[in-house]
């Protein structure tokens, strides 16, 4: 039977391939999405230093279709 922390396999040890390939693509989407942020954060940042200011509190920021927030 399949190991039990392969996403493959369900609790019961057998390959379940639809759960894995929808639990993949949330994982993906996930991994998009926090790219994203990474980049927007540091466009921002450099546009905040290109503009002569400097950063001095946490940038806070929602994604409008998740509602998922970031800091």
């Amino acid at each position: 039977m399949g190991d039990k922390r392969d996403l493959k396999y369900n609790q019961s040890g057998y390959v379940d391939p639809t759960a894995y390939e929808a639990i993949s693509n949330v994982i993906k989407e996930e991994k998009e999405l926090d790219k994203r942020v990474r980049d927007l954060i540091s466009v921002l940042r450099s546009i905040i230093d290109w503009a002569g200011f400097e950063l001095i509190g946490r940038i806070k920021i929602r994604d409008k279709k998740t509602r998922k927030e970031f800091r």
